[in-house]
């Protein structure tokens, strides 16, 4: 049980940052913030989770099934991850390839403090084991100064697939595509440093700041973190009602106005990138059928276009309603891994991909979010996105691309570096 507490925020931009600050002293955080996006499917404007009462790790093996009787067992609020490892929970496929994270597979944990705003309404949500915190803690929180960093020196950032080597291997997936072993792949490559010391709040709040993303992250666990700007989500239910918005199709933001206009318009024209966007709009299609009442699955909205601080995004609305003999994580592994970071058709897509990169995935290309009690939930797409183990000292970002009939390789690795980015600039 949970004692819910009201209070109002007059500076909701500092209330965050200060929020965030104070969670440091925690093991475990989760902070979600939208970032006022405009977004017909969102409940807040950010919510943190902190200091887990119970919580689930596991490697892949049984994942999902372990999830839901967590999850079931549990009814209440679980904050978490899913890593793209998890498709050899569904899926009779491997990860080999080098992982210089170490994340476990899944991790979720239920928060003994929870802080939801909503404009400048406060709800604390804290189990009944400390509820007698509530006020002290939230007088920390307003006294809290936030922190102006002293910036390290940067971290020097190597990639993992040179220019030439990742021409090669897109030309590889053209093969696969001519003779048709797959329609369209995501191919992803890391960038990465070693032996390296950063402060991750401040990685976040500069990450944060230049991009602006509807579902932003903040995560930690110990001493692995999460950094991340994603643009996208994966999936969330309301109620009976999945929702999907997979995003297929990049163009470049331009300071000029009449420029900026023109890359929209030629996004939302370009053929190859609507090709892209509607085969993966088929697979989510697809993949929400298995879950939902006959007839139910709706595409909203196809090859929308939208804007963000770094990019121009085309983006699809994909819903159904959930057939009652179907539990929430039973739609979440039936659309595991999401189509946008897999491609078309999914297993072939996976095992090409798995022999073709040379990282693990691991938390890049999963998703992180929350179930709440009565079995909603709400997951992002871990993109545009830093992963820190502290430990090692291993800094980690990938980026990846869809490959189609229509790819030329040279424009597929300038669209990868386009996605870099921002986490470029933080890192450097």
């Amino acid at each position: 049980m949970r004692v819910s507490i009201h209070k109002n925020i007059a500076n909701p931009k500092l209330f965050k940052e200060q929020l965030l600050s104070w969670a440091q002293q925690f093991r475990e955080v989760v902070f979600l913030d939208s970032n006022s996006y405009p977004q017909q499917y969102s409940n807040f404007d950010c919510i943190l989770a902190t200091d887990a009462f119970t919580s689930l790790k596991t490697d892949y093996y049984n994942a999902f099934e372990d999830l839901k009787q967590y999850q079931q067992n549990t009814k209440d609020w679980l904050f978490g991850y899913l890593s793209y490892d998890l498709k050899n929970d569904i899926e009779n496929l491997q990860s080999n390839n080098f992982d210089g994270l170490d994340f476990p597979d899944l991790f979720f944990f239920q928060p003994k403090k929870i802080f939801i705003l909503k404009e400048n309404q406060l709800e604390i949500q804290y189990l009944m084991l400390c509820d007698d915190e509530v006020e002290e803690d939230f007088e920390e929180i307003i006294k809290v100064q936030t922190e102006t960093f002293v910036t390290l020196s940067g971290v020097e950032v190597k990639q993992r697939i040179p220019k030439d080597l990742y021409v090669q291997k897109v030309n590889k997936i053209l093969e696969h595509i001519h003779i048709g072993d797959m329609y369209e792949g995501n191919f992803c490559m890391e960038f990465y440093a070693e032996n390296a010391i950063i402060n991750p709040l401040e990685k976040f709040q500069k990450l944060n700041e230049i991009s602006q993303a509807p579902f932003s992250v903040f995560f930690k666990n110990y001493k692995q973190y999460l950094l991340s700007a994603s643009p996208e989500r994966y999936l969330t239910k309301v109620g009976d009602k999945i929702i999907s918005q997979p995003i297929k199709g990049t163009s470049k933001r331009f300071s000029d106005p009449v420029e900026d206009e023109a890359s929209k318009n030629i996004l939302a024209s370009d053929v190859k990138e609507r090709a892209e966007n509607i085969m993966i709009t088929d697979l989510v299609r697809n993949d929400l059928s298995h879950t939902a009442q006959k007839g139910s699955v709706v595409v909203e909205e196809l090859c929308g276009i939208y804007s963000f601080l770094q990019v121009h995004q085309m983006i699809s609305t994909i819903t159904s309603k959930l057939d009652p003999q179907y539990s929430a994580v039973d739609v979440l592994k039936t659309t595991f891994p999401m189509g946008s970071m897999t491609g078309a058709p999914k297993i072939s897509v996976m095992e090409i991909m798995e022999n073709l990169e040379e990282t693990k995935r691991g938390l890049y290309s999963g998703a992180i979010g929350y179930f709440t009690p009565e079995g909603d939930f709400d997951f992002n797409v871990v993109i545009r996105s830093i992963l820190y183990n502290q430990e090692n000292k291993y800094v980690s970002f990938s980026v990846g691309s869809a490959i189609t009939a229509l790819s030329i390789p040279e424009k597929e690795y300038e669209e990868c570096l386009l996605k870099a980015k921002a986490m470029h600039e933080v890192l450097q």
